[in-house]
């Protein structure tokens, strides 16, 4: 079928639609029934082992020696291939040591590591025995890492000696120390994976050398579990400082992430998929581990990032070198590319012409990036939108079903099984091109959460604004196609004397100059007008003397007077985390004057110095 005719079954008859899809997985028990109503658990009575699905299953089919995990490692100089026999050997080996570690069906494992294969194997050996995993980003302080201790009361700490930064070899093991130290509960066991970079200490009370130990273990069969069985907790921020436990049940997640690979990505068994993202994040769960795995994919785990590991030719090598068909990134990833190789040299020396398509995800795509990439690669590059309590795309171009790419600027059209609309503060839908909060109806498809860790109220108050639909705390625009723009988070749509105006519009017009690499534009306080944007940019080496006059003109002209932002301040680099996003709601701090607060992901904490600096010093426009 294509996009249209699936899209239309999905919301028609999402129960024959995704029992159909189930299909693809093997089953202990096949389920009866998809959903039974709008808030059950998806394929409830079936069980299986996603485990199985993701390796097991391939094996049996005769694609043992297929790859299965290629990792890439620039930081360390190592590159290792994983068959799916390789990949079942090593997983069903570390669940043998979890177990011989006393850990049981449901208990809950934290996983603090760096992008190293082991992290993989953890992941898939707690599913192995139907635990639960907690992966934690390296990249967390001890602070936060005690705070998911506290509230997930795991038995199970997986960790390595040593995360590696650039150049900088980041210990581990004192992290996690002191983390335990400051949680309140029972001290969980320690399983420490030694890296040849730094040899940690251990205690001899609570630390198991995880080397050693797997070495020791017996290897254990699957465990099928229910359907609605939790896979994992992933913890994402919340408005109160403790973090939200996302729950991500194992049915419905095998059968969405298993439809999206060929049915989103275009991609078949045997291909090369690469997710540039960290395991610590949504991204990493289902497209790193999980979905390409389920779908018979050789995945790429990459240790590095896309500028400086050596070079910013490094994404296209690796594409090149493993004939990756699909890459999927963050925007922030190609604007970095792209200031370090402004005319693509790099990635015309590596010829990536395994490359059908690029999908990008994380952030909003502004179209100027977008068209570059697109100019440089010759092949479709594709922004799509999904949040981690959602668990996989829900705006994309399908290009397995057929569909062309939406205009660049969207985010795409919906995936069968969202309803998405645009509503009012009062629930009611908007005209077509009219920015509104993007909402979805129930059912949620399968793979969404259908809870918060030990915090119903909490996820039920994803639904009390709307009338019983998830408020995605996006604001969005339909356009006349069908397609969806999201305008940024709706704390980002600032009232301008009155008028409404989004910051990401403008964003898109600041970056569409020529002498601007990147930016970031927030809503700053004014006594007169309520508020008012500020834009901050990075300046091109190729720009023209005046970027902030270019950058006023635009808005002036591009969108209106209204819109132009009161200050335009460059930076040597904007302040992100480490997974490439933009701490918009820091730079909001330092505009309003407000107390900063430095996350414990952030890429280079003397960016924020720098920037305090320059909008302190800035001038009259």
């Amino acid at each position: 079928m294509n996009y249209d005719a699936t899209y239309r079954a999905s919301v028609d008859d999402p129960n024959g639609f995704w029992l159909d899809a189930a299909r693809a997985l093997d089953w202990a028990n096949f389920p009866t029934t998809a959903l039974e109503h709008e808030d059950a658990a998806w394929f409830a009575g079936g069980t299986l082992n996603i485990c199985h699905n993701a390796i097991d299953r391939h094996v049996d089919a005769g694609r043992g020696d297929d790859p299965a995990l290629i990792f890439e490692s620039p930081v360390t100089g190592n590159q290792e291939t994983y068959s799916f026999a390789d990949l079942q050997s090593e997983v069903a080996q570390t669940a043998g040591m979890l177990a011989a570690l006393g850990t049981a069906q449901s208990d809950r494992v934290i996983i603090y590591m760096p992008m190293i294969p082991q992290a993989v194997f953890a992941m898939l050996a707690c599913a192995r025995i139907g635990a639960v995993h907690s992966v934690v980003f390296g990249g967390f302080s001890a602070a936060e890492l005690a705070k998911r201790i506290d509230d997930c009361d795991p038995t199970l700490i997986l960790t390595a000696s040593c995360g590696i930064e650039g150049a900088r070899v980041i210990p581990y093991k004192p992290i996690v120390d002191d983390a335990i130290t400051l949680a309140c509960g029972e001290r969980p066991t320690v399983a420490l994976w030694q890296r040849p970079q730094l040899t940690a200490d251990l205690s001899d009370d609570r630390d198991v050398d995880w080397n050693e130990a797997v070495a020791k273990a017996e290897a254990v069969p699957c465990v099928d579990v229910a359907a609605d069985h939790p896979l994992y907790i992933l913890y994402t921020s919340g408005t109160t400082g403790k973090p939200k436990g996302v729950v991500r049940e194992t049915g419905g997640y095998a059968v969405a992430l298993a439809w999206s690979m060929s049915n989103i990505y275009g991609v078949q068994p045997g291909e090369t998929y690469w997710a540039a993202s960290d395991i610590g994040w949504v991204v990493g769960h289902s497209y790193i581990v999980y979905g390409p795995l389920l779908n018979g994919n050789a995945t790429v785990l990459f240790e590095g990032k896309p500028v400086g590991t050596p070079n910013a030719g490094i994404f296209w090598e690796i594409v090149s070198r493993h004939n990756v068909s699909v890459l999927f990134t963050a925007p922030t990833a190609i604007r970095a590319i792209r200031a370090a190789d402004p005319d693509g040299e790099l990635l015309t020396k590596a010829n990536p012409q395994s490359l059908r398509a690029l999908f990008l995800a994380g952030e909003r795509a502004d179209p100027d990036t977008v068209e570059w990439v697109g100019a440089q690669l010759d092949r479709p590059v594709i922004d799509h939108w999904w949040q981690t309590e959602l668990g996989w795309p829900a705006l994309a171009t399908c290009i397995g079903l057929g569909s062309e790419p939406a205009a660049t600027g969207a985010a795409g059209y919906p995936v069968p099984g969202f309803a998405f609309d645009v509503v009012d503060d009062d629930g009611v839908s908007v005209a077509s091109q009219a920015t509104g909060n993007l909402v979805i109806a129930k059912p949620l498809p399968p793979g969404s959460f259908r809870t918060l860790w030990l915090n119903q109220i909490g996820f039920d108050g994803y639904f009390e604004s709307f009338d019983g639909r998830y408020a995605t705390g996006d604001a969005g625009v339909m356009g006349a196609d069908g397609s969806y723009c999201v305008m940024g988070r709706t704390d980002d749509i600032i009232n301008v004397a009155g008028h409404r105006i989004s910051t990401g519009q403008i964003e898109e017009v600041v970056a569409g100059c020529q002498s601007v690499v990147e930016c970031a534009v927030i809503g700053g306080r004014d006594e007169l007008k309520g508020e008012v944007p500020v834009a901050f940019f990075v300046a091109a080496s190729d720009g023209s003397d005046q970027p902030e006059a270019e950058i006023i003109q635009a808005v002036r002209t591009q969108i209106s007077p209204i819109a132009t932002p009161r200050d335009v301040v460059a930076l040597n680099a904007l302040p992100k985390t480490r997974s490439g996003k933009i701490l918009r709601n820091l730079l909001r701090a330092i505009v309003n004057g407000d107390t900063i607060t430095i996350p414990q992901t952030i890429e280079d904490p003397i960016v924020v110095e720098h920037a305090q600096t320059k909008f302190a010093n800035r001038g009259d426009l």
